[in-house]
């Protein structure tokens, strides 16, 4: 921008006119700068580096943007602002129904303010969410920082609070799952609709004239098996920087390896797969020089959610308690995520599908589970694609993998969401065609008992 007499513009952003956008021009660019991002502007998302967004969780955007405006102009920093976004800014509102309302509005803003840092901490990766649970009317969830220490976090959007801190993560999980018992579910909780409009604004372009622009992609939430594979590597990162009980070592230079200190629990990453080889394989042992227990692996293409719930039940001790997902009992705890789901039964295979057809599914091979060697077969099978004969990617558990750890999985895929819907590639007719998908009637069943599973395959005899 070319020097002018207004150092700051501020407008109402095309989006949502409760939003702000600030342009700088002029010669004091740099402590502008300075001084937006003091009062929680960040830059704005496909714009040159002097245009800037206010978009809080708390709804407080009139409230901080008052603030940048009095410390702009107490700069020496001029500043011209939209007359409808002054009339706004002017407006002392406040919560209708607050919940705490013996606080005064000084003090809900100072809630507002840690809510916000909660949210801002979780959307940059800083604050990993490991479980939720719904606790009367909010929810609750259980979270690790980058520094090791973990927190319990009770409320959503401005009412989000810190009720407790931990040393460590095992800890924090620990204690969270002692308190809500089954109510306790991976991950974070669903997305609100102030974190989506939050979401949407950041993930918007706009004009520098202020007129919306070509959008970036699409920042509309789709099931975890709808998106892309995300960041793997950086997944990676954050298992060890959140774990001190595993030891590191890369023993080639295509490969990671992390052992845990027990030396029953081990987790393999390949940073390059080749063609069908998996990105992952975590395996636990019965004991430092037993055999192999079970073990999972995912393909590079999987949604890093995926893979992170599976290395939290894996660290979290979850698993430990439950059995092999081969019983009927155990078939039917995997199956409750799935409630909705359309379960079918062909020959040996048992397959869950979504609702509105094929997109994921989940496999039970009753003769993979009774296998010579159970050890590698593929008993469970995740999957997220077109159909299951074709799937863009895939998780495969053996017959001994503990029924909560696929409980879980079935969990993430049923009811996760992502903001990074994958992109369609195939031809337009074939869209089209998926997209007017009727499901055949399905045929409805229950899980086979075990008497089913223990007739096993027809074996030659040798």
């Amino acid at each position: 921008m070319t020097d002018t007499p207004t150092d700051v513009q501020l407008d109402p952003h095309p989006e949502d006119n409760s939003v702000v956008l600030a342009r700088i021009g002029g010669s004091r660019a740099n402590a502008a700068r300075h001084i937006l991002r003091a009062h929680t502007f960040q830059p704005a998302p496909g714009q040159d580096p002097d245009t800037f967004v206010l978009v809080r969780i708390d709804r407080e955007e009139a409230h901080y943007t008052d603030a940048a405006t009095q410390a702009l102009r107490k700069a020496g920093i001029t500043v011209d602002a939209d007359p409808g976004l002054q009339l706004e800014s002017d407006d002392n509102w406040t919560w209708a129904n607050y919940p705490m309302p013996w606080l005064t509005r000084e003090e809900i803003r100072e809630v507002g303010a840690e809510a916000q840092k909660l949210h801002d901490d979780i959307a940059a990766g800083r604050l990993v969410i490991h479980r939720h649970a719904h606790d009367a009317h909010t929810v609750v969830a259980v979270g690790t920082y980058a520094a090791g220490y973990g927190v319990h976090l009770h409320g959503e959007d401005h009412l989000r609070q810190v009720t407790r801190t931990f040393d460590d993560q095992a800890e924090a999980v620990t204690e969270f799952a002692r308190l809500y018992g089954d109510a306790v579910r991976p991950g974070p909780a669903p997305a609100t609709a102030a974190e989506q409009r939050t979401a949407r604004i950041l993930a918007a372009a706009t004009k520098p004239d202020g007129a919306p622009g070509r959008a970036a992609p699409s920042p509309a939430t789709v099931p975890v098996y709808d998106g892309n594979p995300g960041d793997h590597e950086e997944l990676l990162h954050s298992f060890f920087a959140q774990q001190d009980g595993w030891e590191k070592y890369r023993p080639h230079d295509e490969t990671t390896i992390a052992s845990h200190e027990s030396l029953l629990m081990r987790v393999e990453f390949v940073h390059e797969p080749e063609s069908g080889e998996p990105r992952w394989t975590v395996a636990a042992y019965e004991s430092p020089v037993g055999e192999r227990l079970w073990h999972a692996t995912a393909s590079a293409s999987t949604p890093v959610e995926m893979v992170a719930v599976l290395l939290d039940t894996l660290i979290s001790g979850a698993a430990e308690a439950t059995e092999p997902a081969v019983s009927e009992k155990a078939i039917a705890h995997v199956a409750q995520p799935l409630a909705d789901w359309t379960q079918t039964v062909a020959g040996r295979f048992i397959r869950w599908t979504p609702p509105r057809g094929d997109g994921a599914g989940v496999v039970f091979d009753a003769f993979a589970a009774q296998a010579r060697l159970p050890a590698d077969s593929r008993t469970w099978t995740v999957w997220g694609g077109d159909n299951a004969d074709h799937p863009v990617w895939t998780m495969h558990l053996s017959p001994n993998t503990p029924a909560e750890v696929l409980h879980d999985l079935a969990f993430e895929l049923a009811e996760g969401l992502c903001w990074r819907p994958r992109l369609d590639l195939r031809p337009p007719l074939l869209r089209a065609a998926r997209a007017m998908h009727l499901d055949a009637p399905a045929h409805t069943v229950t899980p086979p008992t075990p008497a089913h599973i223990s007739a096993g395959p027809h074996r030659h005899a040798r």
